[in-house]
C-alpha cells in the first residue's frame, strides 16, 4: 500500500491531532507544592531536617503547631530535642506545620501533607430516572486523602467548544465519587458527548479513561426504595409482612418499578432473595420462629431495562410469638413457588444455622418444638382404639375356649349318634310254632326260616 505524500500527510496529522483534541478533557496533574511543603505518604517514615549549620552548643527544639495558631511560632506543643526529627507511621493527623528553634528564634519552618496517590476513576454513568438527569461514578477502594479533588468535564464530541466543568462529591458511606454531567445546551438525545475525569490531590494526578455516551443510550439505575418496614402478623408465627415505598425521583405514574427482596434470619451469613415482585409489599411464610430478620429491597425497571439499585438500608422484624409459649420452634417450613397469594416461600438450609464451639468444633442447633394439643389427642385416641382391640380379641377367644370346654363335659349318649349292633331280630311272643324245614344235607349247617306274622296280626 502506497503512503500518503507530504502535502497529504500534514492534513491527516492535524485532524487526528483535533480528534484527539476534541475527544481529551482538561490536563490532569497534582497540585503545586511550594518550596517549604513535605510530602509525606500515609504509613511512612519521614525525617525532618533543621538546618544543615547549626552550633554543636545550643539546643534546638522541635514543635508543632495547634489549630488556630496565629503566627508560625506562636503556639504549639513541643515534640523532641535535636537538629532531627524523626516521624513514624504517618497519619492523616500528623499533617501540620512543624518549627525548629532555639530559644525564641526560629530556625525553620516546614508545612508537612500526609497524602495518598489517588485512585485511578473507572467510570459509569447512569439516569436515576427516564427524566432526570445523567449522574456519573466511581468506587473508591480506600478512603480519599482530605485534599483529593475530582473534577468532571463534559462536551460534544468532534466540536473544539469549551467544556463543561463540573466539581464531584465524595460520599464516604458508599465510598464513592458522583457527579452531575451538565449537558449543553441544545443537545439532542442521539449526539454523542465525551465525558473526562480527574482526581488529584497533592500527591498526585490520575485521569480516567474518556467515556464517550448518548443521552438516550444512558441506562437507567433507580434509588433505592424508601420506608422499608417489617411487621409481625398476629397469631402468624412463620410470617412477616414487609413493606417499602417509591423512590422520590421516580414516578409510577408514567413507568413502573420491579423490586427485589431479600432476607435473612440474624444469625445467617447469607441472604435468600425473591424477584419479580411488581407490589409494594410482600409476604414472608418461611420465617423461623421467635428470631429476628434482616430485610433489604432494592429496584430496578418494570421491564428489566438499565439496572438495579443499591440495596435499600437494612430494616428488621420478629415473628409474632404467642404469650403462652416459653419455647421457639426454630426450623424451616418453606417451599421453593409461590403461594397463592403473590408471596414466595424460600427453604432455608439448617446447616447456615450451627455455631461453632469454643474448641473449633460445630454444634448442630437445638430445636424445641411446641406442644400441639392434636398431636396428643390422636396420640391417645390411637392408644384407646388399640386397647379396645385387644380387649375384644381376648373376650373373643375366651368365649370360644368356653364353648369347647361346656361341649367337653356333657353325659355319655347324650346329643350322640347311638350305634345300635346289627343282629337277628327277636321272634315274637306267639302261639305259632316255628315250621321246621328240612335243610340239605349239608354238615354244620343250620337253616331258619321265619314266618311273617304281620298278616295274622291284622
Amino acid at each position: 500500500m502506497a503512503r500518503p505524500s507530504g502535502p497529504l500527510l500534514l492534513p491527516r496529522l492535524l485532524l487526528l491531532l483535533l480528534l484527539q483534541f476534541a475527544a481529551a478533557g482538561r490536563p490532569c496533574g497534582p497540585s503545586g507544592l511550594s518550596q517549604d511543603v513535605v510530602l509525606g505518604r500515609l504509613g511512612a517514615n519521614i525525617t525532618l531536617i533543621c538546618g544543615d549549620e547549626v552550633p554543636a552548643n545550643v539546643t534546638v527544639w522541635w514543635q508543632v503547631e495547634e489549630q488556630g495558631a496565629a503566627v508560625p511560632g506562636g503556639r504549639g506543643r513541643r515534640l523532641a530535642e535535636g537538629n532531627v526529627l524523626l516521624l513514624r507511621w504517618l497519619r492523616y493527623e500528623d499533617s501540620g506545620r512543624y518549627i525548629c528553634s532555639v530559644g525564641n528564634r526560629l530556625l525553620r519552618s516546614l508545612q508537612l501533607l500526609v497524602e495518598e496517590p489517588p485512585e485511578t476513576p473507572r467510570v459509569s454513568c447512569y439516569r436515576r430516572s427516564h427524566d432526570k438527569d445523567v449522574l456519573c461514578e466511581w468506587p473508591q477502594q480506600t478512603k480519599p486523602s482530605p485534599g483529593t479533588r475530582a473534577m468532571l468535564w463534559v462536551k460534544r464530541r468532534f466540536t473544539a467548544e469549551n467544556a463543561t466543568e463540573q466539581r464531584c462529591r465524595y460520599f464516604s458511606k458508599a465510598r464513592k465519587f458522583v457527579c452531575r454531567v451538565k449537558v449543553p445546551p441544545g443537545t439532542e438525545d442521539t449526539k454523542h458527548l465525551v465525558v473526562s475525569t480527574c482526581v488529584s490531590n497533592s500527591a498526585s494526578g490520575l485521569a480516567g479513561e474518556d467515556k464517550i455516551i448518548t443521552l438516550s443510550g444512558v441506562p437507567v439505575k433507580p434509588d433505592p426504595p424508601l420506608n422499608v418496614t417489617v411487621e409481625a402478623l398476629e397469631k402468624a408465627p412463620q410470617r412477616l409482612r414487609v413493606n417499602w415505598s417509591y423512590p422520590l425521583s421516580w414516578d409510577p405514574r408514567f413507568y413502573w418499578l420491579r423490586f427485589q427482596v431479600r432476607y435473612r434470619p440474624e444469625p445467617a451469613p447469607a441472604f435468600m432473595e425473591v424477584d419479580q415482585v411488581m407490589t409494594t409489599w410482600l409476604d414472608i411464610r418461611d420465617a423461623w420462629r421467635g428470631t429476628k430478620h434482616v430485610v433489604q429491597v432494592r429496584a430496578q425497571d418494570e421491564f428489566g431495562h438499565g439496572a438495579w439499585s443499591e440495596w435499600s438500608r437494612e430494616a428488621v422484624g420478629t415473628p409474632w410469638t404467642d404469650p403462652r409459649d416459653f419455647t421457639s420452634e426454630k426450623g424451616p417450613f418453606s417451599s421453593q413457588f409461590p403461594m397463592e397469594d403473590d408471596s414466595y416461600e424460600v427453604t432455608l438450609p439448617p446447616e447456615l444455622f450451627w455455631e461453632d464451639r469454643a474448641d473449633g468444633s460445630v454444634m448442630e442447633p437445638s430445636a424445641h418444638p411446641v406442644a400441639s394439643p392434636y398431636a396428643f389427642l390422636v396420640a391417645g385416641g390411637s392408644l384407646l382404639l388399640g386397647i379396645a382391640l385387644f380387649v375384644g380379641i381376648v373376650v373373643r377367644y375366651r368365649q370360644m375356649w368356653w364353648t369347647g370346654r361346656q361341649r367337653g363335659t356333657k353325659p355319655e349318649g347324650e346329643g350322640q349318634h347311638m350305634l345300635v349292633p346289627l343282629g337277628l331280630p327277636s321272634p315274637p311272643v306267639s302261639d305259632t310254632p316255628l315250621l321246621s324245614c328240612p335243610t340239605p344235607k349239608a354238615p354244620g349247617m343250620l337253616h331258619v326260616t321265619h314266618l311273617d306274622y304281620s298278616s295274622s296280626r291284622q
